[in-house]
């Protein structure tokens, strides 16, 4: 749960008929490829990019069928019953509002001569567990720093420093060093410093070769260079970066539908050539880099980080009130491991839209013009879709 002192407001807009042909589109480089005529929408046209896959890390996740949203399935798995409740976190958000106004957004606002440093904390979760079973302990870090980078740069912000916190019962130097490895890359990664942090030796407080993070990311942005949402209006696009995977969030939900397929972490991830526990170890993207090389050029009016509470909680945190969302369902191809994770577990659309990222872990919401700017400024290595339009309204809605 991340709480903050940033007002956040977000939004989706679709590019209209009248200005982007009724198309399915990839973008390399400055020219527009139109490989294939699809209309996403009866009244409003997607301009999309076709997926190619730029590392073999995102090869399994990146040729697969759309989860199918025609008809729900009833009677499946929910985070809650896999001991995580979204709105008993969000209930929390709500009294400690109460306690401190302002908190609710991606990242804190502390306020520091013509700038704000822009503050963020975050772990990653019970993907840990997936860690310590499938012995991938170098990227674990790269996780545990996208979670909160990816957080304060919905602000407009860029990363400074980061600090961390490993605590284990034991220390085991060689796994600690492959753990902050990981750190160090993330760090790089995001063109922000790794400053310090703590290491917490604590005998019989967690089992025998289990460990626990957490981390702190400090960032800065001009107080009239925020990115605060307060502009967005009806009409206005959503585009959705691609997500690498499962990224941070769900893991409780995750481990529960493993246990309930009978398949395990060394088997052969079904659609995909690499194994389930390779797809799922994945590490987060951090956007920081291309998310901040978009705003400079203008034109970006919010940012949503999707994580914990999917489209459906994190979209509206940027919203003006008033204003709601619709996320068009075939915008962009959802990578096979949301299906199987959906198949297996028989999970409800609904309780995957509001768990996971769906394949789409950023949502820029910007002005028409901005968007056509945006795809076409895409390149092979880092991609964007149309996913959606601001309404009026509130929440998210799926067509």
């Amino acid at each position: 749960m991340a709480t903050s002192f940033q007002a956040n407001l977000e939004v989706s807009g679709c590019i209209t008929k009248s200005m982007i042909p009724c198309q399915k589109s990839y973008v390399c480089g400055s020219s527009l490829c139109f490989p294939e005529s699809r209309c996403f929408s009866n009244t409003l046209p997607q301009l999309s990019l076709k997926m190619h896959p730029s590392s073999k890390r995102n090869t399994s996740i990146m040729c697969s069928n759309q989860i199918n949203s025609s008809e729900d399935k009833v009677g499946g798995l929910t985070y809650k019953d896999a001991g995580v409740d979204i709105d008993a976190g969000s209930e929390l958000v709500r009294r400690i509002a109460k306690m401190t106004p302002g908190i609710g957004g991606f990242g804190g606002l502390f306020p520091l001569g013509d700038s704000y440093l822009v503050a963020g904390t975050d772990g990653v979760g019970t993907k840990l567990k997936l860690a310590f079973e499938t012995g991938i302990h170098e990227t674990i870090g790269i996780d545990l720093v996208a979670m909160s980078v990816n957080d304060i740069v919905t602000s407009g912000a860029k990363p400074l420093f980061f600090l961390d916190y490993f605590a284990t019962s034991k220390l085991d130097v060689d796994l600690a060093e492959k753990v902050i490895k990981g750190i160090v890359d993330g760090c790089k990664q995001s063109d922000c410093a790794l400053l310090g942090g703590e290491t917490a030796e604590m005998p019989d407080f967690y089992a025998n070769g289990e460990y626990d993070l957490s981390g702190f990311a400090v960032g800065i942005v001009k107080k009239d260079s925020v990115i605060d949402g307060k502009n967005i209006v009806p009409g206005d696009v959503l585009i959705g970066l691609p997500s690498s995977g499962v990224h941070s969030n769900g893991f409780s939900l995750v481990r529960r539908v493993i246990t309930q397929s009978g398949l395990s972490l060394k088997d052969q991830l079904p659609g995909s050539p690499i194994t389930l526990g390779e797809a799922l170890m994945a590490p987060t993207v951090i956007y920081v880099k291309q998310v901040l090389d978009i705003i400079s050029k203008g034109g970006v009016k919010g940012v949503a980080h999707i994580t914990g509470g999917g489209f459906t909680d994190n979209i509206p945190r940027v919203f003006p009130k008033g204003l709601g969302a619709i996320i068009h369902n075939d915008s962009w191809v959802v990578p096979p491991l949301f299906k199987w994770i959906q198949e297996a577990g028989k999970i409800e659309d609904a309780e995957m839209r509001r768990t996971f990222n769906m394949g789409i872990g950023m949502v820029l919401v910007v002005s028409p013009d901005t968007a056509l700017r945006i795809l076409g400024d895409v390149c092979e290595s880092s991609k964007a879709f149309c996913i959606g339009e601001v309404v009026k309204g509130d929440g998210v809605s799926y067509h």
